[in-house]
């Protein structure tokens, strides 16, 4: 007698076709043929040296071996089912908590956050604020929202979004006072800047063929923030020219709060949904999608 365990497949024919009492009814529940369940219940007993069905009558009925197969196969079986239904429903009770930069949760995100919770509400979101400036690196979240640039890490799964857009953005005020037809007249007013992304405005100033021993000499006179948000409150009072993602000054370009004379440059950052866990891609996917087409109607 071997005593290596037999197949599962076999197994499970075996104790779909005891608790049903039919090799027919078997192979319905598995969607198989009843060829495919014979062989397998034949196997069965070639590796176990002993029948563990006989005839008896019209249908089959199990021997005293079979029996004693099926006292702990059909109670296996059974555990392993409850234990498939419990996590399931553990995964799909648990909160999808998308994490993401302070900014973009509030200037983009939670504006939209009713729509998105009432589209797809199987999801039951919970976003937080990212905790690592590197996206991929919070375990402890079922997927982040962020702008990075390539190339990828191997170990985490990246799903694309958009290219990244960036704008040189001023005060209606203070535009009146600048030449906007030329875009090296905004570098003799102050340069407001987020230190977090120190790359924007050599970006920006590179794409409009501007001097960057010019920049470097306005930056060095400019005004730095730890988050957008002053930034853009900064810019707004007419503090100065700020740099910032299109994406998160769309609201104010369209209500007049601020203006972009100089137009958009893209650069090679995306926003993308960084799962670091490759088993939530298929709850991630209709996220990816949402979000897909809620950033295609906004630059259409």
């Amino acid at each position: 007698m071997q005593h290596s365990m037999p197949p599962l497949s076999a197994l499970r024919a075996f104790e779909a076709t005891a608790r049903l009492g039919s090799v027919t009814a078997a192979a319905d529940e598995l969607s198989v043929t009843h060829g495919a369940v014979s062989r397998q219940l034949k196997s069965l007993d070639e590796h176990f040296g002993v029948a563990l069905f006989v005839k008896s009558g019209r249908g089959i009925a199990l021997t005293p071996h079979g029996e004693r197969l099926q006292s702990g196969v059909g109670e296996a079986f059974a555990r392993l089912k409850d234990s498939c239904a419990v996590l399931k429903h553990e995964v799909e009770e648990a909160p999808f908590t998308l994490a993401c930069p302070g900014s973009l949760l509030a200037r983009w995100l939670i504006p939209r956050l009713d729509r998105l919770n009432r589209e797809l509400p199987q999801l039951k979101l919970k976003v937080v604020v990212s905790e690592s400036e590197q996206p991929g690196k919070q375990t402890d979240v079922s997927a982040t929202l962020a702008f990075s640039e390539p190339p990828w890490p191997e170990n985490v799964e990246v799903m694309e979004l958009m290219a990244e857009q960036i704008c040189a953005v001023v005060s209606p005020q203070l535009a009146a006072h600048i030449d906007t037809a030329k875009p090296a007249t905004l570098l003799a007013n102050k340069l407001l800047y987020t230190a977090s992304r120190p790359q924007a405005w050599p970006q920006w100033a590179n794409a409009q063929g501007l001097e960057l021993a010019q920049l470097e000499e306005a930056l060095s006179k400019g005004q730095g923030f730890d988050h957008l948000y002053y930034l853009m409150e900064a810019a707004v009072a007419g503090l100065g020219v700020a740099i910032a993602p299109k994406l998160l000054v769309e609201d104010d370009l369209k209500s007049g709060r601020l203006i972009a004379p100089w137009g958009s440059i893209e650069t090679p950052a995306r926003l993308c949904l960084w799962l670091p866990n490759q088993t939530n891609s298929y709850r991630s996917e209709p996220l990816a999608a949402w979000l897909k087409r809620e950033l295609g109607d906004e630059h259409c």
